[in-house]
């Protein structure tokens, strides 16, 4: 039996009922068997020991096994994120090992973390972390490498491994250094494949790279489109888009049978976000660029379909409607 859940979000925008106990409720009665809290404190804001614990107990009970992102790992963006610093009296260092050893003590093994925050407010390509002007990025991804130096002790101790999500501002090619770097008992990856291209990778060949590293994924299905001297790629549920999921699931499952197959939903958006691949910066900003991947995404603009819309004012339904259709089309994928 595959292990197949969803991501649970617990923000003020999140689309899922906000509380970690009716997330249970609803994902059950979806049909899911696993939950990713994302994250660990947004779902529980003050770390309440016992309310963790009753948590784990119900998870237990009604058969759903448990994954917990633990916050972000790039020094340079961590302010966006006080809370965790609150949780260690001050210290980011020590509000992370607070949920590492949280995560460890009851056996939530595998966690999810990013390098980096989408801005949405902010024009193209400053919405990405990549391209601060304070800091290069390369700067970032070494600021990143020597915090997990510092977090390794702790998740070595616990026995918890922090997953890097195939994020927006990063690439399989980084976060496969970053984890060279580290050691694959402190990192893997997250593996989302619909992120991909916004950083010019197509869909097969950063599967391929990821998998042998990949412990989680978030499963959702994109779109490329041509729009305005660039391309624009949209997110759709799971079977709906472009990625050819036999394809990937193959090569994901033959690398790690026991991979946990979480499916991140999407509410009253489509999430745009843009790649420029005929702009000799936006390429110079990236340099593992592949020819022969940059003609495969051009290939998919221009046979893309039109931009989903989003299906209606109901953020919640348009979430669920998500989480449903993909789950009916992965659970056909894997029985093919």
């Amino acid at each position: 039996m595959r292990r197949i859940g969803a991501d649970a979000k617990f923000d003020a925008g999140a689309s899922l009922i906000g509380d970690p106990f009716g997330a249970l409720d609803a994902l059950e009665e979806l049909g899911f068997r696993g939950i990713l809290l994302r994250t660990l404190d947004e779902a529980f804001p003050t770390l309440d020991a016992a309310g963790i614990a009753r948590f784990a107990r119900e998870a237990e009970r009604r058969g759903f096994f448990v994954r917990a992102g633990l916050g972000k790992i790039n020094p340079y963006m961590t302010a966006e994120l006080p809370r965790v610093r609150r949780l260690g009296d001050g210290s980011y260092l020590a509000g992370m090992e607070r949920m590492i050893g949280i995560c460890g003590e009851h056996g939530w093994r595998e966690a999810w973390t990013a390098t980096g925050g989408f801005k949405r407010e902010l024009p193209a390509p400053f919405c990405f972390d990549r391209f601060r002007t304070d800091v290069a990025w390369q700067a970032q991804l070494d600021a990143t490498r020597r915090f997990v130096e510092k977090l390794s002790p702790s998740l070595r101790r616990s026995g918890v491994r922090l997953n890097i999500e195939t994020h927006e501002e990063i690439t399989t090619h980084e976060i496969l250094l970053l984890v060279e770097a580290a050691g694959d008992d402190v990192l893997g990856i997250c593996l989302d494949p619909a992120n991909l291209p916004v950083r010019g990778e197509a869909f097969g060949p950063g599967i391929l790279r990821a998998a042998p590293h990949t412990h989680i994924t978030h499963l959702r299905d994109a779109v490329l489109v041509r729009k305005s001297g660039s391309i624009s790629r949209f997110l759709a549920p799971l079977g709906q888009g472009q990625i050819e999921w036999d394809k990937a699931l193959v090569t994901l499952l033959s690398s790690n049978p026991d991979v946990d197959l979480m499916i991140e939903g999407i509410g009253g958006s489509r999430a745009e976000m843009t790649l420029s691949p005929d702009d000799p910066a936006w390429c110079a900003a990236h340099p593992d660029l592949d020819a022969a991947e940059i003609v495969e995404l051009g290939r998919l603009a221009d046979a893309g379909m039109a931009a989903p819309v989003p299906l209606g004012p109901d953020r919640r339904s348009d979430y669920v409607a998500f989480l449903s259709g993909s789950l009916a089309s992965l659970r056909t994928h894997l029985h093919a």
